[in-house]
């Protein structure tokens, strides 16, 4: 029998589908029995206090046909509220009720000629009249309510049902535990046809993909339940159900690819289209409707990252970590376009607590004006080759600031700038620096140049390089020593000014004698070189005390000071 239900729950058309989406909730009809019970009941009781001469106490001897006008107004009131809880089916009852009332309430006055059912004949006609008005009144609000919910679940353009209608279906099934598949398409090269054909034609091109898969869902003809919106733009989604296996999923997106792949002619030309489809299956991928959707995008973006003549991937995990590096992606090159990477001061201080000067760390921001994490952000921009890009904005905008504070104060402090292995090896890494300087207006020797230990890979050709920068007149600091390619060679080769030893190392120096034995170790090699050294990711007094104890030079950490933005760094380096 539960069987039989599902298959017919499973043959729905589309439209019904949606009719039953913006159908406005109301009560179980169930209910309308109870509420009547109540009133049959109301309506004995005041009949009876009506013709009984009995007596209740409550308070004061009365009798209980005094009552009768109580127990009227509480069934009229039930009466009035069945209809505006149950709508039609409450109106018809309760307008039976009062009709069937009328033939005794006329024979008791007759032939009885009892006169106190008089006002019983009124109030059901009062009553009569009031639950009319209250229904043909809620009748118009509801067919408006219908019609306004009907408009919100409908694509204006093409006539499919939109994005809200999608996620309502999804959370409905996945409430009942239905399986299904959501599949996300995107139109391949579509804007090629709004830039060269105009918007116009590209709407009507929308609009009859659309008519043809409308057309293949309700007919039923993929052999499976299907349920196609409209997401906005060129991108579509479809639900399918009552499938048997993966490859039934296939087969029915295939039926809808080889519908699209149909010449479609608009204004005498014709147009050859094509589509990307990635789906995601519930229960099996994912639970909520949220994590559906992303699962389904990514399946369908891979595949027009693949480009594969194969058009259709089913999702699998390791596609979010993908999906994310390429909306990271994509956020760095909008960033980077739209001029939200900024920067960040964190201040250094010597063993005594006086400032030393600052080193510019980059941020950078979204379209939203959300910050993007560093540790996203850098990793990513190094791969896909535009770290330099922000090195050089982090540079001439902290360079700029940095030089109009030091003319007001005339302090001796020095801007430690970031540059990346890839940037240092660009052949005009040199132009670069020289026009960023010239522009900004800095002093070179408030100026040093952070480069990683990375930059021994060549290091004939970073050598040159660095001897250039030192040329200058610019300091150099080795960048997180003793975590990549530490050789005390190639360090006595490189012309440097400062040794940054890496936060790992000073995390680790309080709870090991090694650790802090290591630490101690690269401040004497640091020392014998003729280098300053500086520890980074300072934060507790234990820290401190012990680099105090070692001979450490400088200090930047949480515990003295935080990355600033420029308004802070410049009221420190005011009262420095």
């Amino acid at each position: 029998m539960k069987k039989d239900s599902q298959s017919a729950s499973d043959k729905a058309n589309m439209d019904s589908t949606l009719r039953k989406i913006t159908k406005l909730e109301v009560p179980k009809s169930a209910f309308v029995l109870l509420v009547l019970l109540y009133i049959l009941s109301w309506m004995s009781i005041s009949n009876i206090s009506k013709n009984s001469g009995s007596i209740m106490i409550l308070g004061m001897n009365a009798p209980l046909s005094s009552f009768a006008g109580v127990f009227s107004s509480l069934g009229s009131a039930l009466i009035i509220l069945m209809v505006v809880l149950f709508g039609k089916l409450g109106f018809i009852t309760s307008l039976l009720l009062l009709i069937f009332q009328y033939p005794f309430m006329v024979l008791s006055i007759l032939v009885r000629h009892t006169v106190s059912t008089i006002p019983g004949v009124f109030s059901n006609t009062v009553t009569m009249l009031v639950i009319i008005l209250i229904y043909s009144n809620n009748r118009k609000i509801r067919k408006y309510q219908e019609r306004v919910r009907a408009q919100a679940v409908i694509d204006a353009l093409t006539g499919l049902p939109n994005r809200f209608a999608c996620t309502e279906l999804m959370n409905e099934l996945i409430k009942r535990g239905s399986k299904f598949a959501i599949v996300s398409i995107d139109l391949d090269n579509f804007k090629s046809i709004n830039d060269t054909m105009g918007n116009r034609v590209g709407d009507e091109v929308l609009k009859e993909v659309a008519k043809r898969w409308k057309e293949l869902a309700e007919s039923g003809k993929a052999g499976t339940v299907d349920f196609i919106a409209r997401l906005g733009g060129d991108e579509f989604s479809l639900i399918i159900r009552g499938y048997g296996s993966d490859d039934s999923i296939v087969n029915t997106i295939k039926v809808y690819e080889a519908v699209l792949k149909e010449k479609l002619t608009i204004d005498d030309c014709d147009y050859y289209l094509t589509a990307s489809f990635g789906y995601a299956e519930f229960p099996t991928d994912n639970a909520d409707e949220v994590t559906l959707f992303s699962s389904a995008d990514a399946a369908m973006h891979e595949i027009k990252r693949q480009g594969k003549a194969n058009h259709i991937l089913h999702f699998y995990p390791e596609l979010i970590n993908k999906e994310k590096d390429l909306e990271t992606e994509r956020k760095i090159r909008a960033a980077l376009e739209n001029d939200t990477v900024y920067f960040n001061l964190q201040p250094q201080y010597d063993m005594n607590h006086k400032l030393r000067g600052f080193e510019a760390l980059a941020r950078m921001k979204d379209s939203e004006n959300k910050i993007i994490p560093p540790d996203q952000f850098i990793p990513m921009a190094e791969k896909i080759g535009l770290v330099d890009q922000i090195d050089l904005s982090v540079f001439r905008k902290s360079a700029t600031f940095f030089a109009s504070v030091l003319k007001k104060t005339n302090a001796d402090l020095t801007l430690s700038i970031n540059i990346s292995v890839k940037h240092l090896m660009k052949n005009n890494f040199l132009d670069e620096m020289k026009e960023a300087i010239d522009i900004s207006g800095i002093p070179v020797k408030n100026l040093e140049v952070e480069i990683t230990e990375s930059i021994m890979i060549d290091s004939e050709r970073a050598l040159k390089c660095i001897e250039e920068i030192k040329k200058m007149g610019i300091k150099v600091a080795i960048d997180d020593f003793g975590t990549g390619y530490s050789s005390l060679s190639y360090l006595n080769k490189i012309p440097a000014d400062l040794l940054k030893i890496d936060k790992s190392f000073i995390d680790e120096m309080n709870s090991s004698d090694s650790s802090r034995q290591y630490v101690a170790s690269i401040i004497q090699i640091g020392h014998v070189l003729g280098l300053e050294v500086i520890s980074e990711g300072v934060e507790s007094p234990d820290q401190l005390d012990v680099l105090k104890g070692i001979g450490c030079d400088f200090i930047q950490g949480f515990i003295w000071g935080r990355p600033l933005d420029s308004e802070d760094a410049e009221k420190l380096m005011l009262t420095a």
